[in-house]
C-alpha cells in the first residue's frame, strides 16, 4: 500500500527525518511513537504532501504523493484543528466533507448516527461554530470526519490527546472497529504507549528522524517499550 524510499527532510543544516526504506501493507495499524522531535508529525506531513520532501519519495498504490493527488480519493487524516473549518457548525463540516467524499446529507446522517456516543451530546444540535468547540470536541469532529466515504488509508496525529478518558476509550473501539470492518491501513502517532499499542498491530519507534524500533505488536510490547524509552532518560 505505502512504499518509502530513501525519504529525507532538512530544514537549514538539520536532519529532521530520514527513512531509507518502510513498506506499509494494506490493512495494517501502524502506532509511531516517539519523544517530541522525534520526526512523527513530519513523517504525516510528508505522507499527505503537506511538505515536500528533501530527498526520496513515498508511493501510495503506485502514486507518488509528491508528484500527483490521485491519492487524495483514499487518503483521509486528521493532524490538528487547523484542518477544520472555523465558521462552519458540526454538520455543515460533516456535509461538507460529505460532498467531498461523494456522500449526500441522508447518506451523512446515516453515518453520524453511529457515533452519538462518541459525541456525547456535546458536538450535533448545539448551534455552535467548530472554532467555539472546545479542542476535544473539535478533535472529535476531525478524527469522525476522517472516516466520511470509507477511506482506504487514514492517518491520525495524536488522536487521544485532550480527550477525557471515557472519551479515549470510546475512540480506540472505533478505531478497531473501522479496521476490521473496512479493512483499512491506519496510521496513528501517541504519547501515550498505552493507548498506541492497543489500537496498532506494528510499532514503529522514531528518535531523531530514523526508524529505531518496527515490530510486529506482541504481549510483551508495551513493557519493552517502556522499558525502551526508561533507558532514553
Amino acid at each position: 500500500m505505502i512504499k518509502i524510499e530513501n525519504l529525507s527532510k532538512i530544514y537549514g543544516d538539520k536532519k529532521v527525518l530520514h527513512i531509507e526504506d518502510l513498506i506499509i501493507n494494506n490493512g495494517e495499524s501502524i502506532g509511531l511513537v516517539g519523544n517530541n522531535g522525534a520526526g512523527k508529525t513530519t513523517l504525516f506531513s510528508l505522507l499527505l504532501d503537506l511538505i515536500q520532501p528533501s530527498s526520496g519519495r513515498i508511493i501510495s498504490k503506485d502514486i507518488i504523493v509528491s508528484e500527483s493527488e490521485a491519492w487524495k480519493p483514499f487518503t483521509t487524516s486528521f493532524i490538528d484543528e487547523s484542518f477544520l473549518i472555523g465558521y462552519l457548525t458540526p454538520e455543515e463540516y460533516f456535509y461538507f466533507i460529505g460532498e467531498l467524499r461523494d456522500q449526500n446529507k441522508a447518506d451523512i446522517d446515516a453515518f453520524l448516527a453511529d457515533f452519538e456516543e462518541f459525541f456525547n451530546d456535546e458536538i450535533l444540535n448545539q448551534k455552535k461554530y467548530l472554532r467555539d468547540l472546545s479542542k476535544g470536541n473539535q478533535k472529535k469532529v476531525g478524527i469522525i470526519a476522517a472516516l466520511i466515504g470509507k477511506p482506504e488509508i487514514i492517518i491520525l496525529d495524536e488522536p487521544f490527546a485532550n480527550l477525557d478518558p471515557t472519551t479515549q476509550f470510546r475512540l480506540k473501539k472505533i478505531l478497531k472497529n473501522q479496521v476490521e470492518k473496512h479493512k483499512i491501513t491506519l496510521l496513528v502517532s501517541s504519547h501515550d504507549l498505552t493507548h498506541v499499542t492497543e489500537v496498532s498491530d506494528r510499532i514503529i519507534v522514531l528518535e531523531k528522524g530514523e526508524i529505531k524500533i518496527d515490530t510486529p505488536k506482541t504481549e510483551k510490547t508495551l513493557q519493552d517499550l517502556y522499558h525502551y524509552f526508561e533507558d532514553e532518560e
